[in-house]
């Protein structure tokens, strides 16, 4: 049986980086972290927090996201990423308070759901697909 606990909460620093900032407005000074890649923390920060939690064999996949990109956090800055557990439905599906934080102010907040699944059940259904 899963232990997922509701209340519980994790969190990771980032730092703002070029592989993980904007590079189209053409100006270096320009580059910020990109929306694409703060939701991709946030959904690792919830993943990393209930994954302890699970038994073996079991991990989370991404169901649902719902996340305003508040401020932008310019390259060079750590950005901490929060995340809560929420909620539990079905004993499958999590949900996730999220908040990312520049050095100065908040950047990003929202919800994020995630699916608890069987991975090695996961697999052979997904290899039911490609043929």
């Amino acid at each position: 049986m899963h232990r997922i606990v509701i209340g519980a909460k994790g969190e990771r620093t980032v730092l703002v980086t070029s592989d993980i900032a904007i590079n189209f407005l053409g100006l270096e000074d320009g580059r910020v972290l990109a929306t694409p890649e703060m939701i991709r923390h946030m959904e690792q920060t919830c993943r990393e927090l209930v994954l302890p939690m699970l038994e073996s064999g079991y991990d989370t996949v991404g169901t649902h996201v719902n996340v305003w990109h508040l401020a932008a956090a310019p390259m060079g800055t750590a950005v901490r990423f929060e995340a809560e557990i929420t909620g539990i439905e079905e004993e499958r599906r999590v949900q996730f308070r999220v908040a990312a934080f520049g050095e100065k102010d908040k950047i990003g907040e929202g919800t994020h759901e995630r699916t608890v699944i069987n991975v090695a059940r996961f697999a052979a259904k997904m290899m039911g697909k490609k043929g």
